[in-house]
């Protein structure tokens, strides 16, 4: 089936299409006089209307009065020259500041039928011009301040009462130590809140007075600063930051054997700048809290039980195994030597011409001199193998003569050697000093004296958790 157009249906549409555009037309040239006449849409108005000459069609010589009258009436401008020509007005004259300058201005352009202003007005640096607002009228001034003495007295009340109370409560320890368990803590935490509690009362007194803008000025000023001062102390910022993680997390106590970035000593305090240590020399030795809390730190003390060990070589030709066991029997049975752990023993190295063997012990060191004990160890278990027949082995050197001094050496006559001088009878020898291996208490005496002496606040606390 095909379909055909009808030719006369085509004015009819074209003229329905013709009658939707002037309805479009007509809606859109209508609608802003309808929004117009709406109750709640208004013209917007001009926020600084125009000052009004007395004629609506205002000459030069009319604007230029109106101009100069304005000015007659304000003391600052009352020197300012007007000059009007087709509507330009020029200022010329002198004002003493820069805002008297651009109140003229602004005003001149208020007025009606001006079309622009040309200024030229100059400042006066007359000393009594500058500082006649400072120095001026006192009495004006001091009626003021008393008018306002009551709103003083409000505001310095509220400021005693808000700085008073911060600093009670700053000042009650009972209550920061339920909070804050370290005493650091306690003092760093309750002195920040008797700042905070005078900037809080600071504030309010301002507010009262209204001087919010000058606060904001003070507080800006304030904050650049400690920026500035921030970056100038950074080193010791982070110092300060390191004594509070120790104080909160401490990795040792007072009187323990320690060793802190290599330096080895026993702890006298923490306070909130270094760590105190008492050498083993009896020497003080103080280390930057920053460097103790970013250092490996070895404590001796926190474990009594203490490994020591020595080498001893033996001759190749001998029996190693044998020579162990036999140094083992001998450290079981000195006193000081622990059972438990038991004492060890094994070949270290083997080398051209003897074979090293390491033997290792441990001690208590409440009850024994590490380094006593460790020496008179490898004492008797070297005499322990040297009584067994074990050879211990000495350096060998190879010695090289020249032709000449072979010579020389075989023309010395045999009998010409000084006769060997006679070896004395050996005596006694007390060893009971040297034998004793008690603890030495000397550095904890001296430590527990510092400690007892005061000085500075000691941040180490037994109620703290130690890492």
């Amino acid at each position: 089936m095909s379909s055909k157009t009808n030719l006369t249906d085509f004015p009819a549409a074209a003229a329905r299409w013709l009658h939707a555009g002037l309805f479009l037309v007509c809606f859109a040239l209508s609608a802003p006089l309808a929004l117009a006449q709406l109750p709640g849409i208004e013209e917007p108005t001009d926020p600084t209307p125009a000052i009004q000459t007395p004629p609506p069609q205002a000459s030069d010589a009319e604007i230029a009065t109106r101009i100069t009258d304005i000015f007659a009436e304000i003391d600052s401008l009352r020197r300012v020259t007007v000059k009007v020509n087709h509507g330009v007005v020029t200022l010329t004259g002198d004002v003493s500041s820069t805002a008297a300058d651009t109140r003229a201005e602004e005003l001149a352009l208020r007025v009606n039928g001006v079309v622009t202003v040309e200024n030229q007005i100059e400042r006066r640096l007359a000393v009594d011009d500058s500082t006649g607002s400072l120095f001026g009228d006192s009495s004006s001034r001091l009626e003021k301040v008393y008018r306002a003495l009551p709103l003083y007295g409000v505001s310095l009340a509220v400021f005693l009462v808000i700085a008073l109370l911060g600093h009670l409560i700053a000042s009650w320890r009972g209550f920061w130590r339920l909070l804050l368990p370290n005493p650091f803590l306690v003092e760093l935490v309750s002195g920040a809140f008797r700042i905070v509690a005078l900037l809080v009362a600071l504030v309010m007194a301002m507010n009262i007075l209204g001087a919010t803008t000058m606060l904001g000025t003070i507080l800006g000023g304030a904050g650049v600063i400690g920026l500035a001062i921030g970056f100038s102390v950074r080193d010791t910022l982070e110092n300060y930051i390191s004594s509070i993680m120790l104080s909160v997390r401490q990795p040792f106590r007072a009187n323990e054997h320690v060793v802190i970035d290599g330096n080895e000593g026993k702890v006298i305090r923490l306070t909130s700048r270094s760590t105190i240590l008492m050498t083993l020399d009896g020497n003080h030795l103080r280390i930057p809290n920053t460097i103790v809390f970013k250092a490996v730190i070895l404590n001796y003390t926190r474990n009594p039980e203490r490994r020591f060990e020595f080498d001893l070589g033996v001759d190749a030709a001998d029996d190693p195994v044998a020579a162990m066991q036999l140094g083992l029997d001998r450290l079981k049975a000195m006193p000081f030597v622990l059972n438990d752990p038991e004492p060890e023993a094994f070949i270290q190295t083997v080398g051209d011409s003897n074979i090293v063997l390491r033997f290792m012990g441990w001690v208590n060191q409440t009850k024994t001199n590490f380094f006593k004990g460790r020496g008179l160890a490898i004492s008797a278990t070297k005499d322990a193998l040297e009584s067994a027949g074990f050879t211990l082995p000495e350096p060998i050197y190879r010695l090289r003569f020249d032709s000449k001094v072979e010579d020389a050496l075989k023309s010395v006559p045999a009998d010409s050697a000084p006769p060997a001088a006679a070896t004395p009878p050996k005596k006694p020898v007390d060893t009971r000093e040297a034998s004793d291996v008690a603890a030495d208490t000397t550095i904890n005496e001296k430590v527990a004296a510092e400690r007892a002496q005061g000085g500075e606040q000691d941040l180490l606390d037994e109620q703290s958790p130690v890492e």
